[in-house]
């Protein structure tokens, strides 16, 4: 990149010296950090380069995290179609069904799903920098006491699903739709634990770039779950209640087959080398990543359907809601692109920091923000050229297309912000900096967001636009922030502190067991 241009701050200048650090005392096959006589970082490989990043370098990266993020854009779409899937078969039975299903699938995600694919994102710090520190044997051992923990956390969530109807009655919902969503949400609790686990597994195999297996595993589960689907709703007699089992029975398929996977294949006999007790321990190491991790994640998910719930309070709540839902449905699909990225800056930045490379990791970043950036502009002209007929798509009726149209352009600008902090996000996941995250999501959205979409919405009376705008001013300060955190990260200082993470965390090989 030439100096002038502003991603030009991420990228390294001359390089320093390093002092030479003392070899901590190992029982590692490796070290983390090694000795460099030469001028350069010294960790790893990375070497002196007068004229900067080469270009080789460059498309070395693009590559890498083409392979990596292709994979994951797919995984994520194709589980987001589970739910949509069952919501679809639900739609069939009749409007109580539907909106009941709706209903849960919405509680589901605010008080299980959202915090338990927060918690396993730790798994982005701890097995990304494991392997890249060529500690192999510690992602299995990462794996199982993440999965222990979310178990644990599992059953209270389980309890507050078994009592969705009770609950939403005393949130004043209609209590008809409330009594469905209840029965609804009672039978996807076997989901919750599944689902748990899955993000486990996809996290571990994620972090070794070994990213097609979820690819495939995946698309095995959504092509079944049409099947399961109608013999539960259709066939069996259950109804909307068949939905929400046939959600736990793909749940279940894909952490089988992601399971049979890592025993049995070759590319994981190095990071899978059987249940080990030593998952135990360091529980306190993995909460003190994993609960500012679900705090990222919730306080964003939360804000989203804040916003719904906001919308039923608008002068003519039947169009907003339905329109705001259509919109929400929309950016939740092609936030999946942005989700996939994510992913890929969390494995690359965690793989190069655990591996000693300062620079790479900061090359990943810069790379990652451009491909953002030209995702978020290609996305937003096919939203904008679409407006006016993606309506259709959900409802014949004119004044929802049209407003939907009105919607599209907002909808554009938040995909555009959306997909630069989520690979913002991402990076700051695999520096295993999620405290500052946390903190960063709690003031954009619920110090600037939620504020201003109450101060748009209902006093300068803009209605359901009004509400988006104001997650759109929580974007932008959300942005500003990872932004400005990114450009003044001291990549070396990140690429010592993995390098202490993992050593404090791995456990000699020859005593796992």
């Amino acid at each position: 990149l030439p100096p002038s241009h502003p991603l030009s701050l991420l990228l390294p200048r001359r390089d320093k010296k390093m002092d030479r650090e003392d070899q901590k005392s190992s029982h590692l096959n490796s070290p983390l950090i090694q000795i460099s006589g030469e001028e350069g970082y010294g960790f790893g490989r990375e070497r002196n380069n007068e004229n900067g990043i080469e270009r080789t370098e460059i498309v070395e990266e693009v590559k890498k995290q083409i392979w990596l993020a292709g994979p994951l854009i797919c995984v994520s779409l194709l589980q987001f179609c589970l739910q949509l899937i069952s919501v679809m078969f639900v739609g069939h039975l009749g409007e109580l069904a539907l909106s009941g299903a709706s209903m849960a699938t919405s509680f589901a995600s605010v008080t299980g799903f959202s915090m338990l694919m927060g918690m396993a994102s730790a798994l982005d710090t701890f097995c990304g920098q494991s392997y890249g520190a060529k500690q192999y044997h510690m992602l299995g051992i990462h794996m199982q006491r993440a999965m222990f923990i979310l178990t644990l956390v599992s059953i209270p969530f389980a309890i507050i699903w078994a009592n969705t109807g009770p609950i939403l009655k005393a949130l004043g919902q209609d209590p008809d739709i409330s009594t469905e969503a209840g029965l609804y949400a009672r039978f996807m609790i076997p989901s919750l634990f599944a689902y748990g686990l899955l993000q486990c597994l996809i996290r571990f195999l994620q972090t070794q770039n070994n990213v097609f297996p979820m690819m495939l595993s995946s698309g095995i589960t959504t092509l079944l779950h049409i099947l399961v689907c109608w013999i539960l709703v259709f066939k069996s007699g259950l109804g909307s209640r068949g939905a929400a089992l046939a959600n736990s029975i793909s749940y279940w398929i894909n952490v089988v087959l992601l399971v049979l996977y890592v025993k049995f294949s070759p590319s994981c006999s190095k990071t899978w080398t059987g249940l080990s007790k030593e998952a135990l321990h360091n529980i306190l190491t993995f909460l003190k990543l994993a609960i500012p991790s679900a705090v990222m994640v919730c306080l964003e998910m939360w804000s989203f359907e804040m916003m719904v719930l906001l919308s039923g309070l608008l002068p003519n709540p039947e169009l907003e809601t339905s329109v705001l839902s259509i919109s929400l449905n929309t950016a939740s699909t092609v936030w999946m692109i942005s989700f996939g990225l994510s992913g890929a800056a969390s494995t690359r930045v965690s793989n190069e920091l655990g591996a000693g490379h300062p620079k790479t990791a900061r090359l990943a970043v810069c790379v990652v923000l451009v491909t953002a950036i030209t995702a978020g502009i290609l996305v937003g002209l096919v939203l904008i050229l679409i407006r006016n007929i993606w309506g259709y798509a959900y409802s014949n009726e004119i004044e929802v297309v049209r407003y939907v149209a009105t919607m599209m352009p907002i909808l554009a600008i938040s995909n555009f912000l959306d997909g630069l902090q989520c690979v913002l996000s991402g990076a700051v996941r695999g520096c295993g900096r999620q405290k500052i995250g946390a903190f960063i999501n709690l003031g954009s959205y619920y110090l600037v967001g939620i504020p201003s979409a109450i101060l748009l919405a209902f006093v300068l009376h803009i209605g359901g636009k009004g509400l988006w705008l104001g997650i759109i001013c929580a974007l932008i300060v959300q942005v500003l922030s990872l932004l400005i955190i990114t450009i003044r990260t001291n990549w070396e200082q990140e690429a010592r502190k993995a390098s202490e993470r993992v050593y404090d965390t791995t456990i000699p090989e020859d005593i796992v067991s």
